[in-house]
Parts: C-alpha cells; structure tokens; sequence
C-alpha cells in the first residue's frame, strides 16, 4: 500500500493539471483531432487491401502533407513531458507521449489514472491492427512499453520521479489487438534511490502479461539539465 503522506503532493498537482489534459489550451485540441486522424489511417493502411492506384493517390496526398508541415514552426519549449515515469519531477501534460499522448498518432493511446485509496495505477488500452505481432495479438514489445509506461506511472506514490532501470517482463498467454485491455500497476517498495514496481495487463478478467521493474531516483534538476543539452541540440546547425 501507497505511502498516503508522500505521495498526496504529486497527486495534488496531477489534480491541477488535469484541466489540461480535458480542456488543452491552444492549438493542442487541433493537434489531438490530427493525431486521431492520422492514428485512424495508419490502422486502416495496415489492414487494407487497396488497389495499386488508391495507394499510390493517397501516399501521394500524404508525402504533400509531410512537406507542408515540414516547413511549419517547431515547438522551442514543449510543455510536460512524454514518459510518466518522470510525472513527479515535471509538468504533468503528456500529450507528446508515444503510449498516451492524445497528440501523438503513435500511441494506441494508453489511459492510466492513480487510484489513491487502493494505491494503484489503472487504466486501459485496445490495441489496434498496426500493432499486432502474431496473427490477432499485440507485439510484445509494444505490451513490454505500455507496462513500462504504467510501472513508471507507479512511481508517484514515492514522491519521487524516476527512470527505467530494469524492466522484467513475463509473457503468460496471446494478448489479443482490437480488444478493450485492463492495465494494473503499483508501488512495491523503495530502497535509497531504487523504486520497486509491478503491475500486469487483463484480457478480461486473463492476466496475459507480468512485469516488474526497478526504477531510479532523479532529481528534478537532472530533468532540467536534459531538457537543457535537448534545447542546446535543437540550436545546433545541421550537418551539410
């Protein structure tokens, strides 16, 4: 069971920021119906049996689209950031996040939400066509980033933000695609700077994976620095 004490903090600030992540100021809103958009396309393009000339149409659509917001401004100071793992260090908006950023076409999008009373982290996720590994399965690696993103999540019930150290994971049956899947998470212990989690994900009521994973400490100033060294590799002129 979660520390109540040490992790009401964070917690609170989760709360502050959720009207970001309902209500998105600015241009967000516009970007999350793009990205759905986009997370639509790729679904059907994996499981499309087109002809020639309508895939070569729309491929041609899209490559004009690419150019266009090649040449558009680049966001100079992102807000949040996008692994949960870092939640209790940084601004809790993860729209850029690969496993739930709304933003992100790259993400199924995973949910997850603390659950304070029962010390937990909960939430969802359905994979869809463009991540099946076997026929009618998630790709493992795909199962291995959501439970990283979950475990990591877990790390707010210890005050403390962290980062992959060591993640175990235990593939006990076929996970299916397009299939409304449960993800469980929690803090196990802590000692000096390793965080101690697990959590697993449900077919049903089917445990289909396990994990377990160690994640370390890191102060909110290393945070800073990387987004710093981020910035100054943005500033860089690019090679010839």
């Amino acid at each position: 069971m979660a520390d109540v004490s040490k992790s009401d903090s964070i917690l609170d600030r989760i709360a502050e920021h959720r009207s970001l992540l309902e209500e998105a100021p600015g241009t967000w809103p516009a970007k999350r119906r793009l990205a759905a958009a986009v997370r639509e396309l790729t679904d059907c393009i994996c499981a499309t049996d087109a002809n020639e000339d309508e895939l070569l149409a729309a491929a041609q659509q899209i490559e004009a689209q690419a150019h266009r917001f090649a040449a558009q401004p680049r966001m100079v100071n992102p807000p949040g950031v996008a692994e949960m793992a870092l939640a209790g260090g940084m601004e809790i908006f993860h729209d850029r996040s690969p496993l739930m950023g709304l933003s992100n076409p790259m993400a199924p999008p995973l949910e997850l939400e603390p659950d304070m009373e029962a010390g937990e982290i909960r939430g969802g996720v359905d994979f869809g066509n463009a991540y099946e590994g076997a026929p009618g399965c998630v790709h493992g690696g795909f199962l291995a980033a959501a439970l990283d993103e979950a475990l990591g999540m877990a790390c707010i019930f210890s005050d403390s933000p962290g980062m992959t150290g060591e993640l175990t994971i235990r593939y006990l049956k076929p996970t299916p695609t397009k299939t409304p899947l449960r993800v469980e998470a929690r803090l196990d212990r802590i000692e000096r700077r390793k965080i101690y989690t697990s959590g697993e994900i449900l077919a049903g009521d089917v445990v289909t994976v396990r994990a377990t994973g160690i994640f370390i400490s890191i102060a909110r100033e290393k945070f800073e620095e990387l987004r710093e060294a981020q910035q100054r590799r943005g500033e860089e002129p690019e090679s010839p």
